[in-house]
């Protein structure tokens, strides 16, 4: 059970990313369906950062832990945001349909992340190989003093620091979102732009921002699942997609809400990882368990849906475009 847990918690980190950048994106307005391209774009640009990194060094073996995680998390989201920037450019400024943007990035996304990791990262490399186990080891090590206190330890403190990073990130975006004037002018775009525009608020500022935040957030995830998850093995990294999917449906689950994102995340990651644990040879009931997310996500809006509660309901002007002429 605690091992079930432990990597549950462990794969939850991916969908916290993929969650919370897409609830930054839909908190201006925007419904980003692209979040799984944009994943696949996080784990080029991370592992882009990570391989030049590593090939600078004579000795692979001595890389520093900080600038691992530095530059492979500045690369996936300085990647991820740059697929951010043309959603943003087509949606926002051309105004164009979010929907069909959105699917055309996460084409893109994926085959733009093979090419980078064909060509530059060069996966079928020995030493990238050996480069990428090396880094992987470094950032999912646990915290030092884990294993001094037993179960407790393996629990709660067995995990590399992006999986942390993820657990703050999502409750300092639920802090801005309630208790900053950015958060609730970003609110106030997502729910009505034209009063937001009428007050003063610029309101294609704040959709940009959150648009390019929220996809460098996610891409985040996707470098964190290959470096950490699958341990440095880009062949293994195709559920990242899926992953992306999930990640948007959870933020249905979680009501829009970035700390709910957090226990959201780890129900999902348990799910996920329900069938790799169950001694099962049935493929139909694997396949059942698997869609058992989506199933609890239909479940929720349905529920969201008939009690009508404005505090849960996603913003008004989700999937909108903004005219201002119209105000």
């Amino acid at each position: 059970m605690i091992l079930l847990l432990q990597t549950a918690i462990r794969c939850s980190a991916a969908f916290i990313y993929g969650c919370l950048g897409e609830i930054v994106t839909e908190k201006s307005g925007h419904l980003n369906l692209g979040i799984p391209g944009i994943m696949c774009s996080g784990v080029a640009g991370g592992c882009l950062g990570v391989s030049v990194y590593m090939r600078s060094l004579q000795d692979p073996a001595l890389a520093s832990y900080i600038m691992i995680v530095l530059v492979g998390v500045l690369g996936a989201f300085l990647f991820a945001a740059a697929l951010g920037a043309i959603y943003a450019l087509l949606t926002v400024s051309l105004k164009c349909n979010q929907n069909i943007t959105g699917l055309a990035l996460t084409t893109f996304g994926g085959g733009f992340a093979q090419v980078v990791m064909d060509n530059f990262v060069k996966t079928s490399d020995s030493i990238t190989r050996v480069n990428f186990s090396i880094a992987s080891s470094k950032i999912a090590s646990p915290l030092p003093f884990a294993e001094n206190l037993g179960w407790f330890g393996q629990l709660f403190f067995s995990y590399g620091i992006l999986v942390y990073l993820a657990i703050a990130l999502a409750i300092v975006t639920a802090i801005i979102f309630n208790r900053t004037k950015i958060g609730l002018r970003l609110r106030a775009v997502g729910e009505n732009p034209a009063a937001a525009d009428a007050v003063g608020v610029r309101v294609n500022a704040y959709k940009y921002g959150a648009i390019l935040i929220g996809a460098g957030i996610a891409g985040i995830g996707g470098f964190f699942y290959v470096m950490d998850v699958v341990q440095g093995l880009y062949e293994s990294s195709g559920p990242i997609e899926a992953i992306g999917w999930l990640a948007i449906a959870l933020v249905i689950f979680t009501l829009w809400k970035p700390n709910l994102a957090i226990i959201g995340s780890i129900l999902f990651g348990a799910l996920y990882m329900l069938p790799s644990f169950l001694d099962v040879p049935s493929q139909i009931v694997n396949a059942l368990l698997t869609m058992v997310p989506y199933v609890a996500t239909v479940v929720v809006l349905i529920v969201i849906s008939v009690l009508d509660s404005k505090e849960n309901q996603p913003p008004a002007s989700l999937g909108l475009n903004y005219f201002r002429e119209d105000r």
